[in-house]
């Protein structure tokens, strides 16, 4: 494990493999463990790191006033601990929006963007109803008492999950600390970076599951390649909003034929 502290907070990374840097973001009651698919393989060829946000995983707890722009911030300690000059930063789902709080803040540090079933925030890519409803939702999850806490994402999968996946999902569900999940979901339900996607200047894959029901294809997917100018959309078939669990090939595959092209 390796770590770099920001401002009194200890952010926790796994760092696997020689290359140029691709830098992996997860997505809410997930750790970098949701990444082993993507370290396990594109290894050979970069240097993989895939840390553990603030409030998640080894890292650690973040203050109720915690914002988007803390994150970016932590996460841009992270690529200039790497030090290996700009990374390829992919970002899924919440991650993507820690990941374009990084680029609207430190542009000089991202080499490209990756963007994987996603929002420029939920206030930026969903309708207002949606919102109130996953709000409402997660406040309710919340307000459990201490010991029937179990964070729960509904419509993760497009098919049955694979149960390695769901043995994985419920070990870092269960380590998931709920005063860091109500600031993250905060933060989320807020976000709206649709403003800073036509200035994106770097090259933009945006990746996305099939049958994605969190983040739909259309018309999130297809919102953000209409305002990107440099960006590609690639599709995975009968894939869901975890597409680098649910078709992990394809996932890398894609992944690596953007990053090789652009190093």
């Amino acid at each position: 494990m390796h770590a770099v502290r920001v401002d009194g907070i200890e952010v926790a990374y796994d760092r696997v493999g020689q290359g140029p840097p691709l830098v992996l973001a997860h997505g809410a009651t997930t750790d970098a463990r949701l990444f082993r698919p993507q370290l396990e393989d594109l290894a050979d060829e970069f240097t993989v790191v895939a840390w553990d946000e603030p409030g998640a995983g080894r890292s650690s707890d973040v203050p109720s006033s915690f914002a988007l722009a803390d994150y970016a911030r932590c996460l841009a300690a992270v690529v200039e601990d790497v030090d290996l000059g700009p990374a390829h930063v992919l970002g899924l789902s919440w991650g993507g929006t820690v990941v374009l709080e990084l680029y609207r803040r430190h542009p000089g540090l991202v080499r490209t963007l990756l963007l994987v079933d996603t929002y420029a925030g939920w206030k930026g890519s969903l309708p207002a109803a949606e919102v109130r409803a996953r709000v409402e939702g997660a406040e309710r999850m919340l307000a459990v008492p201490p010991g029937e806490f179990a964070p729960t994402v509904p419509a993760l999968f497009a098919a049955a999950p694979p149960a390695d996946a769901v043995r994985l999902l419920s070990v870092m569900s269960a380590a998931t600390r709920p005063g860091s999940l109500r600031t993250e979901l905060a933060v989320m339900a807020e976000a709206d970076l649709s403003d800073l996607l036509p200035g994106i200047t770097v090259p933009t894959l945006l990746l996305w599951g099939e049958l994605d029901r969190r983040s739909p294809v259309d018309p999130v997917a297809r919102a953000f390649l209409a305002a990107i100018p440099e960006a590609t959309l690639v599709v995975l078939p009968g894939a869901g909003h975890l597409s680098n669990i649910e078709a992990p090939e394809a996932f890398n595959r894609t992944v690596r034929e953007f990053c090789r092209a652009r190093s």
